[in-house]
């Protein structure tokens, strides 16, 4: 047998709180970075699809440099990481939607070239059981086909679709009875998940986060955009809000990190 040892564990874990008692002036600061960060990072999402596969170092890098004017080199830095990770995971959906059409392209037509009736066994399907049946899954075949080379060939030029809010909040505007939406709500949801606020930590800066800042204590403060700069009412070009931040949950695990000054996104 083996020796024993020890399986290392999880590399991060995500908690989350709300913020309560904010003061009105905290609210438009929120809405207002909140609004500005994500039009741009709207515009860079909208850069990096048209390069496709073109894309690299030399072109993330010279993104960047862009956004850093338009607010700081941290808040840019995450607004490409992000724009990168969401293109890569609407890449790796289309390659699995071309996978998913391929296999069921495969089904077909094998079960289309079986004579009708003919029974099928543990390891593979039989033929279908009439005429008919067999007519429409000719057609879904025909149909299939023509969604494959369509998806194949945004994936071989590098075109994705991505939704910046959600594609699915963005379809339930022509939905609003049943999600029992008016329209003005359907609205502010949807501008705010089009928001951007977020930023990832580094390890040996205080309180592991220079952006986003929340202090052992609890104290929260962000770090303006250049625009925005004259919201500040603390030192640095920062705003410190009123409302106390706490974690019921890992509230130990997180307040330790902190103090440690560890990375926390």
């Amino acid at each position: 047998m083996a020796a024993p040892f020890v399986v290392s564990g999880p590399s991060g874990v995500a908690i989350r709180t709300r913020l309560k008692g904010l003061r009105v002036e905290d609210e438009y600061v929120l809405a207002a970075v909140g609004e500005h960060l994500g039009s741009l990072a709207a515009g860079d999402l909208k850069q990096r699809c048209a390069d496709g596969l073109g894309h690299d170092n030399g072109r993330w890098a010279q993104r960047k440099r862009g956004l850093t004017g338009l607010s700081s080199s941290r808040w840019a830095g995450s607004i490409t990481k992000s724009t990168h990770d969401q293109w890569a995971l609407a890449r790796r959906g289309l390659a699995a939607h071309v996978q998913g059409l391929q296999a069921g392209i495969d089904m077909l037509a094998h079960r289309l070239c079986l004579p009708v009736g003919q029974k099928g066994s543990k390891r593979a399907p039989g033929g279908y059981r009439s005429r008919r049946e067999w007519h429409a899954k000719s057609r879904r075949l025909a149909c299939l086909t023509a969604r494959h080379a369509a998806a194949l060939a945004d994936f071989d030029s590098g075109r994705v679709r991505v939704v910046r809010g959600g594609r699915r909040l963005l379809n339930t505007r022509h939905h609003l009875d049943q999600a029992q939406l008016t329209q003005e709500q359907w609205r502010q949801r949807w501008q705010a998940a089009r928001w951007f606020l977020a930023a990832d930590g580094e390890s040996g800066k205080r309180f592991g986060n220079e952006t986003i800042r929340v202090t052992d204590d609890g104290r929260l403060s962000i770090k303006l955009p250049a625009p925005l700069a004259d919201l500040a009412n603390a030192a640095h070009g920062r705003y410190l809000f009123a409302c106390d931040v706490g974690f019921a949950h890992r509230g130990q695990q997180w307040a330790d990190r902190v103090a440690a000054d560890r990375a926390v996104a």
